[in-house]
């Protein structure tokens, strides 16, 4: 059966974790969008350094499981190198089982640089940008004659024509539009190239040829998609959105194989809500309980360190997720970071202006004035960390579990009570 993991709120709801569980079934993990504003955090056992992954498929700690980058990602060559470097120090050659899709379009430092001068020139309406290059890189595989991509590493002449010329231009747009007045060098930019394409060149692939030959195979293919569902650039609080499609609506445009091939959709959802920079939140809790959650949770960005902002599980945007993405069963996270509260809230409707809102709403403008109902239930105590089986979780925590597979009328397979491989609860 082939299984496509995406995250159901705005991102950091521990899919790594997840894919990383189910890839010890899989012949094959995808990760299919977003790039290194991705953050994947991994633990194999508690006696180890957790792994955080980026742009690496969260099955590559895994030697018998081929990785893919596919051509919906966009691709930071000195990131993925550096990663892959800091697996090989950990005793993990990732070079056997990655591959990467020719197709996939490459950040470089002028996207960096864009998305750095771009955000501080916006002043107040800022989006919280990661500053990883991820929009203008998607600009410009939109824009197509200022793009690179994986494959130009094959043909390292033709790369410096492209470089000189994309380069000029950049330089004249940072000039003009933000008075920038340090011009970026194109020959430094290619000498990177020659080094980062010296060592990328041999695991350069057809991903979407591979994937129809697996397909037809009758392999396993697990996918990974990055970011959250509210996140996504269709889909999402837009323009508080990433550059892609993250939800599970991008699968096929990303990788090249129909919908069909996947029979499973696992939405990965943490038991509160979380969100990194700017945008509506409805159920923010900006006080003493969103302080807890943010500590007792770790709630700091996996990519860029920040502290995120923590709230109330919000039933009416997760129920969304589930509805656009085809969702047929949840992985519900962070349960044990709920325990020590008295009462537990779940925002189960939205009102606007006075009135009910019967979906989720499409505008942002619309969605930061929202008035949240909602459901009070009993919290709990105790650490959930060494319990080994769901009904030994305490009574309170088992009715809210239960209360939320209710409301959003889809099954919660998965309840994890901690970070490591062995810390989830099947039911």
């Amino acid at each position: 059966m082939n299984t496509c993991i995406v995250g159901l709120q705005w991102g950091d709801e521990g899919k790594g974790k997840i894919v990383d569980m189910l890839s010890d079934t899989a012949d094959m993990v995808v990760r299919y969008s977003g790039g290194a504003n991705a953050g994947h955090t991994v633990v194999r056992n508690s006696s180890e350094k957790s792994f955080a992954l980026h742009l690496l498929p969260s099955g590559i700690l895994r030697e018998d499981v081929t990785c893919l980058i596919t051509n919906g990602v966009v691709l930071d060559p000195e990131i993925i190198l550096q990663e892959i470097a800091g697996l090989k120090e950990r005793g993990i050659d990732a070079f056997k089982t990655l591959r990467i899709s020719g197709r996939a379009h490459m950040v470089m430092e002028y996207h960096k640089k864009q998305d750095r001068l771009n955000e501080a020139s916006l002043g107040k309406a800022k989006i919280g940008t990661t500053a990883r290059g991820i929009g203008p890189c998607y600009g410009d595989k939109v824009a197509r004659t200022t793009a690179l991509r994986v494959a130009d590493f094959l043909d390292m002449d033709t790369m410096a024509e492209k470089l000189q010329y994309i380069v000029g231009i950049k330089n004249k747009i940072f000039s003009a539009l933000y008075n920038d007045t340090a011009p970026l060098d194109y020959k430094e930019i290619y000498e990177n190239c020659k080094v980062w394409g010296e060592a990328i060149r041999p695991i350069i692939t057809d991903t979407t040829a591979l994937l129809h030959k697996s397909w037809q195979a009758g392999k396993s293919m697990l996918f990974e998609g990055a970011q959250g569902t509210m996140l996504d650039l269709d889909h999402g609080t837009f323009p508080f959105v990433t550059s892609s499609n993250s939800s599970a609506v991008g699968l096929a445009a990303a990788t090249g194989l129909p919908a069909a091939a996947v029979e499973r959709f696992v939405g990965v959802a943490k038991a509160y809500s979380t969100r990194v920079g700017a945008g509506p939140f409805p159920t923010e809790q900006d006080n003493e309980t969103g302080n807890y959650i943010r500590e007792k949770g770790h709630e700091f960005g996996t990519t860029t360190g920040r502290p995120r902002r923590c709230g109330w599980f919000d039933a009416v945007a997760v129920d969304y997720a589930i509805r656009i993405g085809g969702i047929n069963e949840i992985a519900l996270q962070h349960m044990d970071t709920l325990s020590g509260l008295k009462e537990l809230k779940l925002c189960t409707a939205y009102k606007y202006k006075g009135e009910k809102l019967d979906f989720f709403p499409a505008e942002a403008v619309v969605l930061k004035d929202v008035e949240c109902e909602y459901e009070i239930m009993e919290g709990f105590d105790g650490n959930l960390r060494s319990i080994k089986q769901y009904s030994q979780l305490p009574g309170a925590a088992r009715k809210y579990v239960e209360r939320l597979e209710e409301v959003l009328a889809t099954p919660i397979t998965m309840v994890g009570i901690g970070p490591g491989r062995d810390q989830t609860l099947m039911r």
